[in-house]
């Protein structure tokens, strides 16, 4: 069985896939083009995907009709078209909660570092603007005993929750389809309507699954219904947020700062006026960025693919449905 990858992956996830005797293909060039990309795509019979610059649509799967099974070297899916991909009775495996931790704790680190302005004070540092002490110039803000509120509170939202709590008795609400008993139990986290986790959140962390639906939720009529002083904190998909409302809502004072790993678009832009603003900190979405986080994504990928190569179930499977469809 044919696999290809679009990119290099850590040496573990290759080496189980060559111990299961599966032809391997990994291009040389870093980034291929789209063309580049689908030309692979169409010579093999499963892909261990990297990355979501290209969507698997039914026009990929119309012009790929030797593709059998894709695992993705990541949680999300939001990249493929789920229901497209279960009427072709294609399996889409994923690699959940390996990266939990690490992306939680980006998402801790985005917090403290909005809340602390640390990097506008780094910049000073860099461009040597250090200057004399100031009492009053721009002071940052503690998270001692605030509400921090989880818009999706699973396996990542829970590690944020749990941190946030143990380092600074933040009090936990949060706003899911269902009621999460553990954190309830826990964590003393309290399910909130979506109103009232906007209106009462300190911070507000986002750790949903994205879908269609959620595109740009949280946007400028979201932000006026925030605390003036409430931090947005998104480690999920840049899809989430309007990222010009975003930047208007901190430039009027509608909120107090705003932490992101992922951005709107993505990658942005290097001149984007959101990086001028002091309580502002973006990364270049390196939440699962960790050594035991990314060598973890490669035993889910490379299990996924293994299993599928003999005719069992992927482990971890976006779209489980397409076993029963496939059996009926």
């Amino acid at each position: 069985m044919k696999v290809f990858i679009n990119k290099k992956i850590p040496e573990t996830g290759i080496k189980m896939l060559e111990e299961a005797g599966l032809e391997i293909t990994v291009p040389e060039k870093e980034n291929l083009s789209y063309e580049e990309w689908l030309n692979y795509c169409k010579n093999t019979d499963t892909l261990v995907s990297i990355g979501a610059e290209f969507k698997y649509d039914r026009s990929f799967f119309e012009a790929c009709p030797n593709v059998k099974a894709i695992a993705l070297y990541s949680v999300g899916f939001d990249h493929v078209d789920i229901k497209e991909a279960t009427q072709r009775n294609i399996p889409v495996g994923n690699t959940p909660d390996v990266l939990s931790r690490a992306t939680s704790d980006v998402a801790f680190l985005l917090m403290q570092s909005v809340a602390r302005r640390a990097s506008y004070n780094f910049r000073k540092v860099k461009d040597g603007s250090w200057g004399a002490f100031d009492p009053l110039h721009a002071l940052g803000q503690e998270l001692y005993g605030k509400t921090l509120g989880i818009f999706g509170l699973g396996r990542i939202g829970y590690e944020m929750a749990e941190k946030s709590k143990k380092a600074f008795g933040m009090n936990i609400i949060y706003h899911n389809r269902h009621h999460n008993e553990e954190a309830e139990q826990e964590l003393g986290a309290a399910y909130v309507s979506f109103e009232e986790l906007i209106k009462n959140s300190d911070v507000l962390s986002i750790h949903a699954n994205f879908t269609p639906d959620h595109k740009e939720l949280f946007n400028e009529s979201i932000f006026e219904q925030m605390k003036p002083d409430a931090i947005f904190i998104n480690t999920a998909r840049g899809g989430f947020h309007n990222q010009k409302d975003l930047y208007q809502a901190l430039v009027d004072q509608k909120i107090w700062g705003a932490g992101l790993d992922v951005t709107n678009p993505e990658p942005m832009s290097a001149d984007d006026p959101i990086l001028e603003l002091s309580s502002v900190c973006i990364l270049p979405h390196i939440g699962s960025a960790t050594i035991e986080a990314r060598n973890g994504m490669a035993r889910l990928a490379a299990g996924n693919i293994i299993a599928f190569s003999k005719n069992e179930k992927m482990p971890h499977c976006a779209n489980p449905d397409v076993y029963s469809a496939h059996s009926s």
